[in-house]
């Protein structure tokens, strides 16, 4: 695992071990990224189930202002300090460990774009988007990555579902705002 341009470019990221982790592969990264592109430069992003931390560090590395990394096992939350200490992006982040669910509902911060990439067939990735509407800045995009089996709702809140991305067993779904 790899950041793909911007100010980290080719920087190494430290990944979890074990069969309950899943990174995200380089070329669905690079889809994910190419489809936000002009996007991401100046925005809030919330990294939500933040794993190894690499989509929000791929967002600060192309020029994210800051990232908020959630999650809440202790072993994911060391490997996004130490992937940030090594991107030298640590400075435009914030690590908070606690359930996406607590975070969502105390939170006043206000988000451009969310990556959600929960734990497949728990039910936590359709519960976090309805939660997570309350908060977005009003042209906030949402990308979710799933299994292609889990259907997605085409509408959440005032968010539709615009473009469904698929890679052979996973796909991402990218939400913005109804027009």
């Amino acid at each position: 695992m790899r950041v793909i341009t911007g100010t980290a470019r080719g920087c190494r990221l430290q990944t979890l071990e074990g069969n309950d982790v899943r990174p995200t592969t380089e070329r669905v990264k690079e889809a994910m990224f190419s489809a936000i592109q002009f996007d991401i430069e100046g925005r809030r992003v919330l990294d939500l189930f933040a794993g190894s931390g690499q989509l929000g560090i791929e967002a600060l590395s192309r020029g994210a202002e800051s990232a908020v990394f959630i999650d809440n096992a202790k072993k994911s939350l060391d490997v996004v300090k130490s992937n940030l200490s090594a991107t030298k992006l640590a400075d435009k982040a914030k690590v908070i460990g606690t359930d996406y669910t607590s975070y969502l509902s105390m939170t006043p911060d206000r988000f451009d774009i969310v990556f959600m990439d929960p734990p497949y067939s728990t039910g936590m990735l359709e519960s976090a988007l309805q939660s997570v509407t309350r908060v977005l800045s009003e042209y906030a995009i949402i990308i979710c990555e799933h299994p292609i089996e889990e259907k997605l709702p085409e509408q959440v809140e005032n968010f539709i579902a615009h473009k469904v991305y698929r890679f052979g067993k996973l796909a991402f779904t990218i939400y913005r705002p109804a027009e």
